[in-house]
């Protein structure tokens, strides 16, 4: 199934530039390795943006159902600045009385 509303999803700047890509955040940080590895930092967190955006395209796969939301995973293969590829996997919500994908993080795998 395709993840619904995927015209409408919302990817805060601040679940890329301040947590993804920081290398200071105390979870963020080791994420942030990672994705240094494929070229992407802090300073062109919008092309990590377009990464994401780009994986709306996969199959999304219902995960758990929480007292907030459905959550959704996709899975899929980025290329970063550096020309590197990775495989990665993303976590979606749509919160309860709402139509509307957020994302809430990224992560190797896949």
């Amino acid at each position: 199934m395709k993840l619904p509303n995927i015209d409408q999803a919302i990817i805060p700047l601040e679940k890329l530039r301040d947590y993804l890509l920081s290398p200071t955040h105390p979870v963020g940080k080791f994420k942030a390795v990672f994705f240094r590895t494929l070229g992407y930092t802090d300073k062109n967190w919008h092309q990590l943006e377009l990464s994401i955006r780009s994986l709306l395209k996969q199959d999304a796969f219902e995960g758990e159902r929480t007292n907030f939301g459905q959550k959704y995973e996709i899975r899929g293969t980025i290329v970063g600045p550096s020309g590197r590829q990775a495989n990665i996997i993303t976590i979606w919500i749509i919160r309860r009385k709402e139509d509307v994908p957020r994302f809430i993080t990224a992560y190797p795998g896949g």
